[in-house]
């Protein structure tokens, strides 16, 4: 399965407009976050330290598909680990076309209180339980990649090998949580990636809140069957 391919000039407008989307209902803040897309010959993502809310579509890094850049302002330090995010999904069988990095409230804030629980991340840990069939549904399990400083190798490499992981298992993700720091989601577009992170937030917002016990897994068995959820 290929993901959408947008062409540059619709990409680099819808960059923008995400950005803005998100920045104006409070996704992100100051100059927090980024946004790419692949193309059919590179990518294109979010200059370092630019806001997303005033992102200008001739500004955009442009890279090659070697990950060199080639136009535009100087590219956000995460390139590595959305072109990871990029070859990971595409061996798993899905490949993403855009990949959206927040510093969103909530998530952040569920991944704290992880560490005042715990003290530390199990391997295998998931930022949060099935409590919602939407977030079953429209997002699927979410990893919790141990903290690593902005831009580390490292994490891209872990995220990587969590996509493969999850794949292996026959589930494909749409999101992972860097530790500390803020999520990273993925679909076809970067207006489907915006969902996959609204779902996202709005289930870390509810569990804050509530606390609820999760669905069963009779419940989770019938997502599956009736929409092919991958829990």
């Amino acid at each position: 399965m290929s993901a959408t391919s947008l062409d540059e000039a619709t990409a680099r407008s819808e960059m923008c407009r995400v950005g803005r989307s998100l920045f104006d209902r409070g996704y992100v803040h100051a100059t927090a976050g980024n946004i790419s897309v692949r193309l059919a010959d590179g990518f294109l993502i979010t200059p370092t330290d630019a806001c997303l809310g005033s992102l200008d579509p001739a500004r955009l890094a442009r890279l090659d598909a070697d990950g060199r850049q080639v136009a535009g302002d100087r590219a956000s330090k995460t390139i590595t680990l959305h072109r990871r995010i990029y070859a990971a999904t595409a061996a798993s069988g899905r490949p993403a076309g855009s990949v959206v990095h927040t510093h969103s409230t909530s998530l952040v804030a569920c991944s704290l209180k992880a560490f005042e629980a715990n003290g530390t991340l199990d391997a295998e840990a998931d930022l949060l339980p099935p409590i919602t069939p939407y977030f079953v549904m429209k997002v699927g399990r979410v990893p919790h990649i141990p903290y690593r400083r902005p831009g580390a190798d490292e994490a891209a490499e872990a995220v990587a090998q969590a996509i493969a992981h999850h794949a292996a298992d026959g589930r494909q993700l749409r999101a992972v949580m860097l530790a500390r720091l803020g999520p990273n989601v993925w679909h076809d577009t970067p207006a489907a990636a915006m969902a996959v992170l609204e779902e996202l937030e709005e289930t870390a917002r509810l569990w804050l809140l509530a606390r609820p016990a999760p669905l069963d897994e009779a419940q989770i068995a019938e997502l599956r069957s009736a929409f092919g959820a991958m829990w």
